[in-house]
């Protein structure tokens, strides 16, 4: 069993929902990133999402894509990242990189998947790599016992979900929206339903994400998945504390409310 295994198999046993919080590496800064990782470990979150710089994120809203372009203003890169993960080897929460292709491509896929098991990763997810044309990357990832997270949406058709359910590995990630991510004011209402879709297919843990911006909406997710993804609304929390000293307390505070509602 991976890390990422035996977390939602933990959390399992005790009835509980495991929280995963997202950033992106780097902003606003490499030392920030990391008290933050700490602090959400220490604060309440099971599993960490890592996100890659990069210059184009497609699937993600205004709100992520300005951390992006903060971390490329910064310098941050893969060596630099993977520097950071290697320090953090000893935290209890799994870490996953969340990446489009093309950084993996340039890095080179087959030393990519190696220096992630070395550093620290637990697992990876790559938004624009479906897993049916994937076959590469799947059999490095499968040899060093890399998780690979695949992602399925509302409108995923059933061809897609098996695909998903063969080859994903911790667990599914699903995105409650076919749309980028993004703070909303309420929940899909057909996200229960999207969601049964998904477990019908596959026995796996379901993570959703996209849209999940307060502990209100997280409780009630908490009740229909296996897993909660918090991103922008986080996200939102550093763009507001760029220039405070209180940045990592702020958002501390903020997933410590969040686990009291998932784990409610």
């Amino acid at each position: 069993m991976s890390r990422i295994d035996l977390t939602f198999k933990r959390l399992r046993e005790k009835g509980q929902t495991a929280l995963i919080p997202f950033i992106v590496v780097g902003d606003p800064d490499l030392a920030a990133t990391e008290a933050l990782i700490v602090r959400m470990a220490e604060n309440g979150a099971d599993i960490i999402e890592l996100g890659v710089p990069f210059s184009d994120p497609f699937r993600d809203g205004p709100t992520i894509q300005a951390a992006h372009q903060r971390a490329l203003k910064n310098g941050i890169k893969l060596r630099e990242i993977f520097r950071l993960t290697e320090k953090l080897k000893g935290i209890t929460a799994p870490l996953i990189l969340m990446t489009y292709f093309r950084p993996i491509f340039q890095y080179g896929l087959i030393g990519f998947v190696g220096t992630c098991k070395k550093n620290g990763i637990d697992g990876v997810i790559i938004p624009d790599l479906s897993p049916k044309e994937a076959g590469l990357w799947i059999e490095e990832a499968w040899k060093r016992k890399l998780d690979t997270i695949f992602l399925t949406t509302p409108t995923s058709p059933p061809e897609h979900l098996r695909w998903v359910n063969r080859f994903s590995r911790g667990f599914i990630y699903h995105a409650s929206i076919t749309g980028v991510t993004g703070a909303r004011g309420k929940l899909p209402e057909d996200l229960e339903w999207a969601v049964r879709r998904v477990k019908k297919y596959s026995q796996k843990p379901v993570a959703v994400g996209f849209g999940i911006s307060t502990p209100e909406q997280a409780k009630i997710v908490s009740r229909l998945a296996d897993g909660v993804i918090v991103g922008s609304a986080i996200v939102k929390i550093i763009e507001e504390s760029l220039n405070c000293s209180n940045l990592v307390t702020r958002v501390g505070k903020f997933i410590s409310s969040l686990a009291k509602a998932v784990k409610s």
